[in-house]
Formats: structure tokens, C-alpha cells, sequence
């Protein structure tokens, strides 16, 4: 082998490569240190070196002072002004879902939960000294709550605001009903009403509609008032409901018959889907018209016959205490496509025809006023006078008479405000003025004027049952609040987020075993609760509640087809105890514990709720502890739940069961 042959090998290996590459960074990386070391200068210390370095200083000036004297020392090199790198932009909004489900911007970063502060203050407790508490908000301490006792059995069927007698005893003049409107106590109840002697589980739904326990309502006033009249009857341990009223002896059924071939338009179910029948009895009228597919508000005062809202609720009707009197009913314009009012005992002509114009405010533009009275058919002198003040009445107000037969006269609002602008100058009634708002109710006077109907064509233009449940109505952009543009996805993205939910609810907790009927749904937002109740199929009735402390929208609950009232929290409603099968909270006291006392509004519930009957609460984390207290100490069984969002989610749901 030649020794060149040698030498090519060598090259060729890949030690020899791998040194050649490790010199050449080795330069290359010498050669970088030296440009950029000479190239950077570094800030003064902040601090003095201390004296342990001063020999090494002292050597360090000596060598720069010879090498001063052999070469003159270069210009200095210009300091390099490093900044630090811009600021992202401040993001100042972005989007949350909210408690609706739907899609909100309304919060700053950076904000802080009320909530949260609250429960670490009294977890740590850096509450500040003599900081002010709102007047309606419950104490936070973990103090426990006594557990209340059971009033006394005069109060069964109490009625807290209807049932003052101090304060009615104290009305100068009660010529015009005002007894029987709420006089509410300064004092509320601290006690638990109790069930009369042998109370019963209730009949379920539809059964309930013919045949009530008689222990449930142990009263007999109407049976011995009315009981020739084919309303209610006795039959051993039940009350019997034949279905008859007043004028339609011969039962509820043929008489709707009769007034659908009068009215051939009405179309119940369809294009009337909501009514309102004045005066109800016990309610036969709207326990038929249910299986038409029309919901019927049954209201009637607690007056001489005081259990007829009480039976009504029995049966599982759509039922309130309510009074034509000097206030106006808590229901919104435009609410009802039919009133009805079948010897109703109401003078509607007294006072300029104040009455008629407070239905009129609640009818629907082209809806159906049915009147059936003695009036209407007798040819006494007496009645025959009433009759034509009644034709006067409505003509002024411009509804039209389209049908009289036998004892029953239907007339038809007009949909618009043409009839009203022909009229005379000084025509009376007059037009309520401009600003006045006819969904204004809590405890608001009646107004004897004529509610102008809105140049729009709002509330008269609703779709038919069942689309109208879902389809957005354009009353909807008449509400007061926030949004504006982004409505209708609103009140879509709070029925999806209520489907879900109470599809939930149904599959994990049985809902359909509960047998559920009569439903309170305390904060109804847009009436997503009560329409996922009837997507889901449960054959039940929700009472929309909308508290004064939010938005109005009550117009937008009746143009889906479903019922409701307005309410403050901070009183009691207007229903009898053992009203409700079910009552649901949905954020209510995270937003009335400012304004009410939890207690009390807990308290009311326990008075609305039916033995056996079932309370959900969702809402804060930072509430549910003293919710659980006040459950405990009304004797609710109660449990606390995760909601969908999972165990680290700021809500939870107290779900609560009231004993037999």
C-alpha cells in the first residue's frame, strides 16, 4: 500500500471530519463573543461594590493606567438605547354567556363578583366596620336559623295581602271593591301555614278537571250557592264538577260549540290561544277550553264565594285572585285574544265605562269580548236600560257588535287606531295620552281613557298556536333593556339554554313521575322555562311571574301563547297556600336580596308550595349555604347539585321537597 494511499484514507474518516467542523465554531463562536461583547456596554450597578474588592480595583486601575501611557485609548463606542418590546392593546370587553344562555358583553375586566367579595369577607372576616348592609338583605352569619313553627289552623286558606283585615277595616270607602285589592301587612308571617285536617295528595291531572278531594278544600258555600246550577256537587270523600255554570247549565263544552258557530274566526287553540274568563266560578269554562288547546287566566275576587280560585287551582285550572276594583289588573296590554264573563257580577258601564276600558287595555287588537247576561236576553225595563247603555259604551270605544244569540253577544275590538281618530273632538271616553303606558300595572289606578294600540301594528300581528311559541314577536323591540339589535337571539339562545336544561331535569331527576300540573316560575325572563316544559310534552300550566326589579317583559310571555303576572317578591302573591306543584327560581335571590329578605320570600314559597310539591333554585354558589339554612329550618329536604357546567362553576341548583 503506498503511503499517499494512507493518507487519502485518513482524510476520508469521519473523526477527521468531525474535528475540522468542532475548530471551525470553535473560531466562529470566539470570533462572535468578541464583536458583540466590544459592541455592549452594561449599566452602572445600582448598588456600591463593597470593600472586600477594592485590592482587585486597585489592580484593575493600575493596568488601565499603563496601558494609557503605551497607546492613546479609542473613542468611545455609543451606548445602544435598549426599549422594552410595546404593550399588547387592553382587550376592554369581550363576550360571557350569561344566566339565559344567551351571548353578553356587559361586563369590564378586571370587575369583581359582589358574591364572591361577599363570601370571602365572611369567610375571612375583613368585613368593614360599620359598612351598611341594603335594608332587604339577610344577615350572612352562620348563626342558625330556629326551625319555624306552624301557624295557627285559622290561617289555612290565608292570603297575607288579601286577608288584612286591620287595614280594610281602615278604607274610608270601599263602594268600588277596594276591599277586596291588596292591603299588604308591614309584618309578614313567620310561620308555616298549615294543610286542613286530612289533606290529601292531590287528584292529578286530568281527573282533577271532574273530581277533587273534599278535605283539600273543606268548604261547602258554593255547593249549597250554586249546586242547581250544575257547578259542583258532594259525592262522599270528593267535590264533582259536571262542568255547568250559570248560563251554560248543560255544561261547559256545548256552550264553547255554541260560541265557536257564532264566531266562526275565533278558532280556539289556533288564533285564540289565550283567554281570559272574569268572574270564573269554579272554573269549568277554562278547564273545557284546555282541551281545545287555549289557556284560560280564571280570575275572580276572594269575596262571598271566596274558594272559587281555590277550587280552580284544585282542579289544576289557570287561576289568580283578582279584582275589577280601582287598580289595574297585573296582566299587560294585548294580552288576551278572548275575555269572557258569563254573569261575572260586574257593572261595566259604572264610572264612564272605567271597567270595559281596563278589558279593552288587555284585549288583543281584533280579540273577542263574550258577554253572556241577563241583560243581553231579558226584556225587563230595568235590564232592557242596561243593555242599551252597554251598546253605547261600546260603540264610543269603537268595538263592534258581530253577533247576538240567546243569552250570549260577542263584540271585536278594532286592530287599529282608525276608529278612534274619526271621532268627534271631546269625544268620550277619551285617548289615554301619549306617555302613558299600558303595561304599567304594579299598583297603578285604572284610567278612564281609551289605550291607543300602537301605530306599528305591535301585539296585533302574532303568529297562530303553536308557531308562535318560538317565532319572536315584534312587541319584543318594545321592551325596555339593554340589547337592541341582538333581541331575538336573545330570547332564542334563553329557549335553547331552558330546553336543555329542563330536558335535564326531566331525565335525571323523573320529572315525569312527579305528575306535575300547577307551575310557578318566579323570575320568567322571556318564558323559556314554561315553552321547554311544553316542547318536552309535560302536561302542566306555568304561571309566568316577572318581578318589578327587571325588565317588563310580560307582552312578549302572552305573544307566545302562555300566561303570566307581574309581582315584587318583597310581598306575598295573590294565591291561595297549596297552590303549586312546583315552583322554579332561577337567579332571583342573587338579584332580590338587595330589595327582599330571603326569608320571607322563602317562607312565601313554603306558603304557595303543596305538600309533596317540589322547589328548584338555581343560582350563586355564595347563596346556597344560607338557602340550605332557611330550607332546613322550613323543614324542606334539600340537596345541593351541580349544574351542567361542572363542579367548578360559580352556579349551583338547590333542589328542595316539602313533606306530606
Amino acid at each position: 500500500m503506498k503511503l499517499s494511499d494512507v493518507g487519502l484514507d485518513v482524510l476520508k474518516t469521519p473523526r477527521l471530519v468531525k474535528v475540522i467542523a468542532f475548530a471551525f465554531l470553535s473560531i466562529s463562536a470566539i470570533f462572535l463573543f468578541n464583536h458583540f461583547s466590544d459592541s455592549f456596554s452594561y449599566p452602572s450597578l445600582p448598588f456600591p461594590i463593597s470593600s472586600s474588592s477594592n485590592a482587585a480595583e486597585t489592580i484593575l486601575t493600575d493596568i488601565t493606567t499603563t496601558s494609557a501611557a503605551v497607546s492613546p485609548s479609542p473613542p468611545p463606542r455609543p451606548r445602544l438605547k435598549i426599549s422594552p418590546p410595546p404593550l399588547p392593546p387592553t382587550v376592554v370587553r369581550t363576550g360571557i354567556i350569561d344566566e339565559n344562555g344567551a351571548m353578553s358583553d356587559s361586563f369590564e375586566i378586571g370587575g369583581f363578583d359582589p358574591d364572591s367579595v361577599d363570601e370571602l369577607k365572611s369567610t375571612t372576616g375583613n368585613s368593614a366596620a360599620g359598612e351598611n348592609k341594603p335594608s332587604g338583605e339577610d344577615d350572612d352569619s352562620k348563626t342558625p336559623i330556629e326551625k319555624f313553627n306552624l301557624c295557627d289552623k285559622r290561617k289555612t286558606d290565608h292570603i297575607p295581602c288579601l286577608d288584612n283585615d286591620e287595614a280594610i277595616k281602615r278604607l274610608n270607602n270601599t263602594d268600588r271593591g277596594e276591599n277586596y285589592e291588596r292591603h299588604c301587612p308591614k309584618q309578614t308571617l313567620n310561620c308555616l301555614i298549615p294543610p286542613p285536617d286530612g289533606y290529601k295528595k292531590p287528584i292529578p291531572w286530568p281527573q282533577s278537571r271532574d273530581k277533587v278531594w273534599f278535605n283539600n278544600v273543606p268548604h261547602t258555600r258554593l255547593v249549597e250557592d250554586k249546586g242547581g246550577q250544575n257547578w259542583i256537587r258532594v259525592e262522599k270523600d270528593k267535590f264533582v264538577f259536571p262542568g255547568g255554570g250559570t248560563q251554560f247549565i248543560h255544561g261547559a263544552d256545548q256552550y264553547l260549540d255554541q260560541i265557536s258557530q257564532m264566531i266562526p274566526g275565533i278558532t280556539f287553540g289556533e288564533r285564540t290561544r289565550v283567554a281570559l274568563d272574569i268572574g270564573c266560578g269554579v272554573a269549568s269554562f277554562g278547564a273545557f277550553l284546555m282541551q281545545r288547546n287555549t289557556t284560560t287566566l280564571s280570575v275572580a275576587p276572594k269575596d262571598v264565594h271566596e274558594n272559587q280560585i281555590q277550587f280552580a287551582l284544585e282542579r289544576g285550572v289557570p287561576a289568580m285572585v283578582a279584582v275589577f276594583a280601582t287598580r289595574r289588573l297585573l296582566y299587560p296590554s294585548q294580552a288576551f285574544e278572548m275575555v269572557h264573563c258569563s254573569r261575572c257580577r260586574i257593572n261595566w258601564t259604572r264610572d264612564d265605562g272605567i271597567l270595559l276600558l281596563e278589558v279593552n287595555r288587555m284585549l288583543r287588537a281584533g280579540g273577542y269580548f263574550v258577554w253572556a247576561a241577563q241583560p243581553v236576553y231579558k226584556h225587563e225595563d230595568n235590564l232592557q236600560e242596561q243593555w242599551k247603555e252597554m251598546v253605547d259604551l261600546t260603540s264610543q270605544i269603537c268595538w263592534e257588535l258581530i253577533k247576538k244569540e240567546g243569552y250570549i253577544a260577542v263584540w271585536r275590538k278594532p286592530l287599529n287606531n282608525s276608529c278612534y281618530n274619526r271621532r268627534g273632538a271631546g269625544a268620550k271616553p277619551p285617548l289615554c295620552r301619549p306617555d302613558d303606558d299600558p303595561d304599567d300595572v304594579w299598583y297603578v289606578e285604572m284610567k278612564p281613557c281609551i289605550t291607543r294600540l300602537p301605530e306599528n301594528g305591535y301585539g296585533a300581528n302574532v303568529s297562530t298556536w303553536p308557531a308562535r311559541l318560538h317565532n319572536p314577536p315584534e312587541r319584543l323591540q318594545s321592551i325596555q333593556m339593554d340589547a337592541y339589535i341582538s333581541r331575538k337571539e336573545i330570547m332564542k339562545a334563553e329557549s335553547r339554554f331552558w330546553f336543555e336544561t329542563v330536558e335535564s331535569y326531566v331525565r335525571v331527576f323523573r320529572w315525569k313521575e312527579f305528575k306535575l300540573r300547577n307551575v310557578l316560575d318566579m323570575k320568567a325572563g322571556f318564558g323559556g322555562f314554561a315553552a321547554a316544559l311544553t316542547d318536552l310534552g309535560l302536561d302542566c300550566w306555568v304561571m309566568n311571574v316577572v318581578p318589578v326589579s327587571g325588565f317588563n317583559t310580560l307582552p312578549v310571555i302572552y305573544d307566545r301563547g302562555l300566561v303570566g303576572a307581574m309581582h315584587d317578591w318583597c310581598e306575598p302573591f295573590d294565591t291561595y297556600p297549596r297552590t303549586y306543584d312546583l315552583i322554579h327560581a332561577a337567579f332571583l335571590f342573587s338579584v332580590e336580596k338587595k330589595r327582599c329578605n330571603i326569608t320571607n320570600i322563602m317562607l312565601e314559597m313554603d306558603r304557595m308550595l303543596r305538600p309533596g310539591g317540589h322547589v328548584y333554585i338555581r343560582d350563586s354558589l355564595s347563596l346556597m349555604d344560607k338557602l340550605q339554612q332557611v330550607a332546613k329550618a322550613i323543614g324542606w329536604t334539600s340537596g345541593v347539585h351541580d349544574t351542567g357546567e361542572g363542579p367548578h362553576a360559580s352556579v349551583r341548583i338547590l333542589i328542595c321537597d316539602k313533606r306530606m
